[in-house]
């Protein structure tokens, strides 16, 4: 079965990038319109988000970001054939702050978050930094597709650390030189375990994993955001945070990393993943501190 999914995938994939344009506009009329794909998570993100907008300006967002999500899809679907060359003309990227980083011997943690295309980064990343470029994923609960996709992934060089076991997997790193990417807007599991902000008017969660791995290394820090310059074009802003995390108060990283993130997206709404539940958690006074 699982060659059977990657020879179908593969053979979509050769269709030219119009073509799956054009399977992503129809795509985006069923999901939207028909299926109505998480339309209520992504108008109430939407509205807590901006409620200053008019109900106009917050749907020519969602509308927006569906062409986005679709779009990301169909991207990922031509990733299991293109080659190398193929995302040095469809991304841009500045990396001499990590050729620099390089040259001095240092490790160094990216963050970025879950704006597109996030796929098409994973490999560019892998192609152009001269350090290895390690990843940390949750595996998917499919093991087919997790398969399929582990492979469509790490097919340019890019090193994938599974999530659940992430002190066994990164081991082998401890000792040589790496950008470790951890994406810092995930949603954490335990709202316990968690350094809590306002973030867009709302007390949210977010997870300690990236912070916490940076402060114990001491190693320097950079964010990671995209935006789109026009359909299939992508240009990526690397942003140096700390030369060494430890030196930072706690929570301090999180802080500067959730007003980053939220300037970026006030510039480029419709570019984040706003199908995601990430207000799904309200704050207690037992989750701990609400901090400014």
């Amino acid at each position: 079965m699982y060659y059977l999914v990657y020879g179908f995938f593969y053979l979509l994939s050769l269709l030219p990038l119009k073509i799956l344009y054009f399977i992503s506009d129809i795509g985006y009329v069923l999901v939207y319109y028909i299926f109505k794909y998480r339309r209520n998570i992504v108008d109430a993100n939407l509205l807590q988000a901006f409620p200053e907008k008019t109900p106009a300006a917050r749907k020519d967002i969602a509308k927006k970001y569906y062409h986005n999500l679709l779009d990301s899809f169909v991207e990922t679907i031509k990733s299991f054939s293109v080659g190398k060359n193929f995302y040095s003309r469809h991304c841009l990227a500045d990396y001499s702050i990590f050729d620099r980083y390089y040259q001095e011997g240092k490790s160094c943690q990216m963050h970025p978050a879950h704006q597109f295309n996030w796929e098409w980064y994973n490999h560019h990343f892998a192609i152009h930094m001269k350090q290895p470029s390690l990843a940390v994923y949750i595996p998917m609960t499919n093991p087919l597709f997790d398969k399929l996709f582990y492979r469509q992934r790490t097919k340019h060089g890019s090193i994938m650390l599974p999530g659940v076991n992430m002190k066994e997997s990164f081991s082998p790193w401890k000792n040589k030189i790496h950008v470790l990417t951890l994406v810092a807007d995930q949603k954490p599991g335990d709202p316990y375990k968690a350094y809590w902000f306002n973030f867009f008017n709302k007390p949210t969660p977010f997870i300690k994993g990236p912070e916490k791995a940076a402060r114990e290394k001491g190693c320097p820090v950079v964010f990671a955001f995209c935006k789109k310059i026009k359909r299939g074009y992508y240009s990526a802003e690397f942003i140096p945070v700390t030369e060494d995390a430890s030196q930072l108060p706690e929570a301090e990283l999180t802080r500067i990393y959730i007003k980053a993130l939220t300037e970026r997206i006030k510039e480029n709404p419709d570019m984040w993943l706003w199908s995601h539940n990430r207000w799904k958690h309200e704050w207690k006074p037992e989750y701990g501190e609400l901090r400014q």
